[in-house]
Formats: C-alpha cells, sequence, structure tokens
C-alpha cells in the first residue's frame, strides 16, 4: 500500500497540472487562497452541465452568484454537505473567487442542481467547521478507511483519514465553512432576465 501511495505521489508531482483531473488536488497549503489547475478550471463549465443534467453525484450542485466586479453570474460545482438535516458548503481552497463573492453579495446566491434555489448563506464560526469537515469526507455513507476518504483527507485537508476532532480543528481555520438557508419572497441569479443570463459566463469564482 504504501508502494501505490509513493507511486502515486511521483506521479502527481509530474503532473501536478492535471490534478483534480487524474487525480485530487492538494489544498493543504497553509496560505489564505489556493488557487486550483488551470485545466481543472477551463472544465468548470463541463461540470455544471454533468450537475445540471443529473450525471454526478448526488451531493453536488452549482452555486451560482454575481461576480464582486462585474455582476455577471458565476458558477462553480461544490459539494453539499448533510449535518444533523442543515446542508453546508466548505470552500477547500480558502478565500476563493467563489466565497469572496458570496461575501461580496451578503450572501445571497442560487443552488441546486435540475432544480435552483434562492439561498442565504451563513458563514459558520470556525469553531463549529471541524464536524461539518467531518461530515464532508463521510459523505454518501464512506468509512475513514475508504479510498475516497483517505485520499480526500490526505491532499484536501492535510489530516488522517480518522483524524480526531482536535486535528481536524487544527486546520479548520483555512476552510471557510457555509450554512445554506433557503429563502422566500425573493429571487436569486437564475432568475435574472434572460440577456443577462446568456451574457453570464461559467467560472470556477
Amino acid at each position: 500500500m504504501r508502494g501505490l501511495r509513493g507511486l502515486a505521489d511521483m506521479i502527481g508531482a509530474r503532473l501536478g497540472g492535471l490534478a483534480g483531473i487524474l487525480g485530487p488536488v492538494d489544498y493543504t497549503a497553509p496560505v489564505r487562497y489556493r488557487r486550483t489547475p488551470a485545466l481543472y478550471r477551463r472544465l468548470q463549465p463541463l461540470g455544471v452541465t454533468f450537475v445540471r443534467h443529473g450525471l454526478s453525484p448526488r451531493y453536488a450542485v452549482v452555486l451560482e452568484v454575481p461576480g464582486r466586479r462585474t455582476g455577471v453570474i458565476r458558477r462553480t460545482v461544490l459539494v453539499r454537505v448533510s449535518l444533523d438535516g442543515t446542508d453546508y458548503l466548505v470552500s477547500l481552497a480558502g478565500e476563493s473567487e467563489w466565497v469572496r463573492n458570496v461575501r461580496a453579495a451578503g450572501g445571497r446566491a442560487t443552488l441546486g442542481r435540475r432544480e435552483r434555489r434562492s439561498v442565504r448563506l451563513v458563514p459558520v464560526p470556525e469553531h463549529q467547521r471541524p464536524a461539518v469537515i467531518r461530515a464532508y469526507l463521510d459523505r454518501g455513507g464512506r468509512r475513514a478507511r475508504s479510498w475516497g476518504t483517505a485520499a480526500e483527507a490526505r491532499h484536501y485537508f492535510g489530516v488522517r483519514p480518522a483524524a480526531s476532532p482536535d486535528e481536524v480543528a487544527a486546520v479548520a481555520d483555512r476552510y471557510p465553512v457555509f450554512r445554506v438557508v433557503e429563502q422566500l419572497g425573493w429571487t436569486g441569479a437564475a432568475s435574472r432576465p434572460a440577456a443577462a443570463q446568456q451574457a453570464a459566463s461559467t467560472a470556477n469564482g
């Protein structure tokens, strides 16, 4: 197992530009914003299409939020995490473009798959993030020893698959988390006029 892991690391180092395509992206750097590889960003429109047509895992959703500088709708594929009946979004890249856009929009956004809903994204305090991060790793009934959980724990959060709450808490400040609150009485990005929708670009952030 260690030999295979070492081989995977070597291949990943040589094919760093293909991270996210042939293997997981490394989001463990202790910096404010961990930018995803260019090829991964370019393929975001394809990911959006897959989610819109139900060709992705059910936890994959598309976030739509106006760009903070242009007002043009930005679309990002994210993982929706469920914990105790509440949904959350976790930013693996830290203070990413979509996070900054959400903050600039006062938390208002549109979220969904084939059907989109207007939501308000509420920042989660740092001390409450470890439980959500654990739920992210364990989503879909995965166990700590599964390959998916092990790979994501290591490459996304820099922790062991069966990391203790204290271990997860030690890195939680690097990963903004938002609680998803469905909204009634106002419309989000998905209801913008057709012309504006046609002009909107699809991008990561």
